[in-house]
């Protein structure tokens, strides 16, 4: 019989990040449900290549950032999103992904991740914005 205490020691513990040093002076730490939120965007933030000794890990959208903001372009990047947290966070399933650009800012997508934590089934989301650079 599972119990909460190993559903959250699989969770994890660890440094927050970005890294912060609390009062005392030590590192400040994440747990549980926020260390698997900061993985999400941690592998969202992270371009393919970035890692020098995992050079495969991380989000392909960053390769997406000069093209037009198009509906090809939306789609591609609802699919290297879902790719890169498929592969890269095996302790969630992801429920919903929309991509989409605000009305009135032509560089901006709003990946909006819906997701659910399998170890206790709690189920959470996630907003990251990404910029693309028209005509730079």
């Amino acid at each position: 019989m599972t119990t909460s205490r190993d559903t959250r020691a699989f969770l994890g513990q660890g440094w927050k990040f970005p890294l912060q040093v609390t009062p005392a002076g030590g590192m400040a730490r994440a747990s549980y449900e926020h260390r698997v939120e900061e993985s999400v965007y941690l592998i969202l933030s992270t371009a393919k290549g970035e890692r020098v000794m995992l050079p495969e890990f991380g989000c392909g959208i960053h390769d997406l950032v000069f093209q037009p903001n198009t509906p090809g372009t939306i789609g591609l990047v609802a699919q290297q999103v879902r790719r890169a947290l498929v592969q890269w966070e095996p302790r969630i399933d992801v429920l919903d992904l929309v991509v989409e650009s605000p009305p009135g800012e032509a560089t901006l997508l709003l990946i909006r991740v819906g997701y659910r934590i399998r170890a206790n089934n709690a189920l959470a989301n996630i907003v990251y914005p990404f910029y693309l650079r028209e005509g730079a």
